[in-house]
């Protein structure tokens, strides 16, 4: 390998090797730009109780504290899986109670979302080895199973609240029906337990526009060609103006030791033979 390897110079010709990484591909993806409208927001009971008496709401934020994501094979059609989403809104609104007084309520809204990605075929069972667990005997426990299976990834950006409405219900009308559970890691975000049926009269719904990026990615073994690691040469300076490290300092920094050679690059040295009895041509 070439013994230049700092990084900033110009003309420097960095050098170039074939290594073999072990990483993820995506094998397809899409982007979307999804408008969910009219979206019942649902309420602990405190909060459910300043929203009856509130002469005035506004949106003040959305975020999106969790996502269940999981795939599907498609029958008859190999390769290719259906991508289910729920995703779990917290939304915060201000309102103005009777007195003038300002309050601020969270209420949790539940979005779903489904795409269809070519995911590849092929399921192998993978097991590796952990650095902390060098005897065989104690690694036998310690490595987990893992497969090839294509692996979803969402990505999105800060919701949108494009509107809010305030409906009042009919006598008899409920306000929804549970779309799901309610995972505990949500539940912890809000005060009091959130109900999905109400008996109160007026009910919070939002439109909510998203824009997402979702990817189907599969592990795999690649050839590709890579660029060494580049030193920095700045030298960190010393904490103090005295110079007890003289000789230290004047060491020339181990490259090596941080990114060892190639086997192409590497060049052994063969012992020398110290038998007097070596017969040669053998």
């Amino acid at each position: 390998m070439p013994e230049n390897r700092n990084i900033g110079c110009a003309g420097v010709d960095f050098g170039r090797d074939t290594v073999y990484i072990d990483t993820n591909r995506i094998l397809d993806c899409c982007r979307d730009k999804d408008c969910f409208e009219n979206v019942t927001v649902y309420f602990a009971s405190p909060c459910a109780e300043a929203l009856q008496t509130c002469v005035n709401i506004r949106t003040k934020s959305a975020e999106i504290i969790a996502a269940n994501i999981g795939l599907d094979e498609i029958p008859f059609s190999p390769g290719f899986f259906q991508i289910n989403i729920r995703m779990f809104l917290k939304i915060k609104f201000e309102v103005c109670l009777a007195n003038g007084r300002a309050e601020e309520i969270c209420g949790l809204c539940v979005l779903d979302k489904s795409v269809i990605l070519f995911g590849g075929e092929g399921n192998v069972s993978i097991f590796k080895s952990r650095a902390d667990e060098g005897s065989f005997c104690a690694g036998i426990h310690a490595n987990k199973k893992h497969t090839n299976l294509p692996t979803a990834v969402f990505e999105v950006a800060t919701p949108i609240v494009l509107g809010t409405k305030v409906a009042d219900l009919m006598p008899g009308m409920r306000c929804g029906t549970c779309p799901c559970d309610i995972p505990e890691c949500v539940a912890e975000c809000f005060d009091g337990c959130i109900s999905y049926t109400s008996n109160m009269p007026r009910i919070i719904t939002v439109s909510i526009g998203l824009f997402s990026v979702v990817r189907v990615e599969r592990p795999g073994q690649y050839l590709v060609t890579g660029t060494e690691y580049a030193v920095p040469e700045k030298v960190c300076p010393p904490d103090c103006p005295e110079d007890p490290c003289d000789m230290f300092r004047r060491m020339s920094f181990p490259v090596n030791e941080f990114y060892p050679p190639s086997a192409a690059n590497y060049q052994p040295k063969m012992p020398q033979s110290t038998s007097c009895g070596t017969c040669k041509g053998k």
